[in-house]
């Protein structure tokens, strides 16, 4: 049995995504920062038959996402299916002609150095898998792709997270790991035709399994 680890897993998209790849028979490590959340969230899945555990990290602190996603390897299993998606903070997002350097430094901990220490940390053990089973999935905004004159820090860090991103498709895919990034515009809705969270899981599960494309956009609002 492997393993989907999720950055950034709460009650909405990380628990739809964990309740996906569950009824599929992939055990589920949950990473965020508060414990007692992690903790609720893995007994609720339990009720639906998903074996998921809580670990946590600040994904500010590459030592501390290291240790998380270490720590899912050595109490669940191989680490399939990697899925970065925490949600930015508000401060990230001020106007650009308010926004200091100080004010950039957060959002490139959060989407750059963060994602950088998750992927060499998982990578080792997906190519101990075998080809075309690894995937690593990242989660963003629409200023990922169309900045936001009022949400500088998100936008320039996204940006950043984007280009890492395309670059790690074009090299880990040559050893047969999947690198995908599905770009939600606005917000998360539930009931939505596109943008529940049932339906953005069914994306990302597609993206796994598919293998096919390396970026799917959902709404441009």
């Amino acid at each position: 049995m492997t393993t989907i680890a999720i950055i950034g897993a709460g009650s909405g998209l990380g628990a739809a995504v964990a309740r996906r790849f569950g009824a599929e028979g992939y055990t589920v490590g949950l990473i965020s920062r508060n414990q007692g959340r992690l903790d609720a969230l893995a007994e609720d899945l339990a009720k639906e038959g998903v074996h998921a555990k809580g670990f946590t990290a600040d994904v500010r602190d590459p030592a501390s996402i290291a240790k998380a996603l270490e720590q899912v390897t050595e109490t669940l299993g191989p680490i399939e299916v990697l899925q970065y998606s925490p949600l930015p903070q508000k401060d990230f997002m001020r106007p650009v002609l308010e926004t200091t350097p100080a004010d950039l430094v957060g959002p490139i901990e959060f989407s750059i150095y963060g994602p950088v220490a998750a992927v060499h940390q998982v990578v080792p053990g997906m190519r101990f898998l075998g080809e075309n089973r690894g995937t690593i999935l990242f989660v963003n905004g629409g200023s990922a792709v169309k900045p936001g004159r009022n949400v500088t820090g998100t936008s320039v860090a996204f940006a950043g997270q984007a280009a890492y991103v395309q670059l790690l498709n074009e090299v880990l895919g040559e050893e047969g790991i999947q690198v995908s990034q599905l770009i939600i515009g606005g917000r998360i809705e539930a009931g939505d035709p596109e943008k529940d969270p049932d339906v953005l899981a069914g994306v990302l599960w597609d993206l796994h399994t598919k293998r096919d494309r390396f970026r799917h956009q959902v709404s441009e609002d």
